[in-house]
């Protein structure tokens, strides 16, 4: 478990992410799909029923033991809220109702996060364009680890402790890397969330409360859905950034699996990315993906040519260095 990684350093490149000159070939080969871009309406159904879920759940857990609560957080509540957090990705989009009303998606993306738990739905959008936009840039893409997470989490044992902890480096690493001035939208998102968890605690108690809040934060770490995290840019192949993933998790996670096809066409639902992929199969067939997100899981944590060094990163302003 002490095993190092062979990796000392990220894989700089001096090229510009491949996604908008694919998507520009695709596009005079294939100009079908942009009937593909827009939102899809079922998808505002399916989100409202994963958070009905949820508040059932509350009543449910309300009279249960702290060990079935935190099983029920890991097995059930925390899939549905990985979930919701992937809808908040759509919503980040513009594709719950689409880029004519933002604003709806604004409010939508409150609506989502409530059993989350933690206020997510403003923050991640800010910081989360910013990845399609500069993929791969040292600066502005704060989904690429630190320096400091890849020289102390640089064993076996070390990823291990790291894939646990996803979810505290993922919240706070933008704020230490690339801070931001908070929005309006955020203050009103973090009272919306806190005026939500109040009412939980005070009605249903701190179990409850806990229930929603431990189940995202364990979603996010050592959890098969987790796995999507580490999936989509961790570089598995070397001069590959990005990879899809086919397996049947895409079934709850909005097709967040079909990540080539979504940085290709991020104005496309998750629901119709199937549908890119099938159109101009010979853009994708042929490229390296997952078939499982254990096994992204337990190839990171125990290959020594993988870990959080393993990133294509690029100097801020582009090709000049």
């Amino acid at each position: 478990m002490g095993q190092k990684n062979s990796r000392t350093d990220f894989e700089w490149v001096y090229t510009e992410e491949p996604h908008a000159s694919r998507r520009k070939i695709i596009l005079e080969k294939y100009p079908q799909i942009k009937k593909l871009f827009g939102y899809d309406p079922n998808f505002k159904w399916v989100v409202a029923l994963m958070v009905t879920i949820q508040m059932v759940m509350m009543f449910v857990i309300k009279g249960q033991s702290w060990p079935v609560t935190l099983l029920a957080a890991y097995l059930f509540g925390g899939v549905i809220n990985h979930s919701l957090m992937l809808a908040i990705h759509e919503i980040s989009h513009n594709l719950a109702f689409g880029h004519a009303r933002p604003f709806h998606n604004r409010l939508f993306g409150f609506f989502a996060n409530l059993p989350i738990g933690l206020p997510v739905s403003i923050s991640f959008k800010k910081y989360h364009l910013e990845h399609h936009r500069y993929q791969g840039d040292e600066l502005r893409d704060t989904d690429i680890p630190t320096y400091a997470e890849a020289k102390l989490f640089c064993t076996t044992f070390g990823k291990f402790i790291w894939v646990i902890l996803q979810p505290f480096f993922y919240a706070f690493r933008p704020l230490i890397t690339y801070p931001k001035p908070p929005e309006k939208l955020e203050l009103v998102n973090t009272v919306i969330q806190l005026t939500f968890d109040g009412i939980v605690w005070y009605y249903l108690g701190g179990r409850v409360l806990c229930y929603l809040i431990f189940g995202s934060v364990l979603a996010m770490g050592l959890h098969p859905v987790a796995g999507h995290f580490i999936s989509e840019h961790y570089m598995f192949k070397k001069g590959y950034e990005t990879y899809s993933y086919y397996g049947p998790l895409n079934w709850i996670t909005f097709n967040v699996g079909y990540h080539n096809e979504h940085h290709d066409f991020p104005a496309v639902p998750g629901s119709r990315l199937p549908e890119v992929r099938r159109i101009a199969s010979e853009f994708y067939d042929n490229l390296p993906h997952h078939d499982s997100w254990s096994a992204v899981l337990y190839d990171f944590i125990m290959d020594p040519e993988v870990g959080p060094y393993a990133r294509i990163r690029r100097k801020a302003k582009g090709l000049k260095y």
